[in-house]
């Protein structure tokens, strides 16, 4: 039996590169359904009725949703290429720690991009301090996980595509900051699977005020 696979995303979403990356790391062909977030689809719908978000992985008809769940999930039924997860059970947990520690990120990068005049500065610092404590833990490794490409790479790398519109809005400089982190994320980028999945960071930067103007008319 062939596996049918279909993401359901939206084309700039830090979330679905990580799904898309870890599709592409074990070469699963799938299709792509893109979605329009103000009109969402029936199928998004029936897919994912608790959240009503992307990105939605479905393998032959059923559905995962939360990016992070969908990396696990893809890991766990293709594991002969490219493991994603460390098989040692402590290193795996230090890996989920990781993703999680970069989901908390989040809140602070709503009030940076979404929130209301003032915040953006502060939430600015504040994604700063948390990428210096990622760039800690990653020290002069090449990857998260030493020479391997994995889990916490594939959790971390969506966000590149919006660094440079986090730059702009909340006036720094990631680079000056955290240059081992623009390093990594340069080394990533030389992967197929990350080229292929990341946004253009121009594209989403001209993408951000009609975001906000949907958002506050939302």
């Amino acid at each position: 039996m062939v596996d049918e696979v279909i993401l359901l995303d939206y084309w700039p979403s830090m979330f679905g590169v990580r799904t898309r990356i870890a599709l592409e790391e074990k070469n699963i062909k799938f299709d792509y359904i893109e979605q329009d977030l103000c009109n969402k689809s029936a199928l998004l719908l029936e897919m994912n009725p608790v959240h009503k978000k992307i990105p939605v992985l479905i393998h032959n008809g059923k559905p995962v949703c939360e990016s992070l769940i969908q990396v696990e999930y893809i890991d766990e039924t293709w594991p002969r290429e490219n493991p994603i997860l460390p098989s040692d059970p402590y290193q795996r947990a230090q890996a989920r720690f990781w993703g999680n520690f970069i989901d908390k990120m989040l809140p602070g990068l709503g009030k940076l991009m979404w929130g209301v005049k003032g915040e953006e500065q502060e939430a600015g610092k504040e994604f700063v301090e948390m990428l210096k404590m990622l760039e800690s833990e990653l020290g002069d490794r090449t990857y998260f996980g030493g020479e391997t490409f994995g889990y916490v790479d594939i959790a971390l790398i969506g966000f590149y595509g919006w660094f440079d519109a986090f730059e702009k809005y909340g006036n720094f400089s990631i680079e000056a900051e955290c240059p081992k982190i623009i390093a990594w994320a340069k080394r990533c980028v030389k992967r197929d699977s990350v080229a292929k999945s990341l946004p253009d960071s121009e594209k989403v930067t001209e993408l951000v005020p009609e975001l906000k103007k949907k958002k506050r008319v939302g």
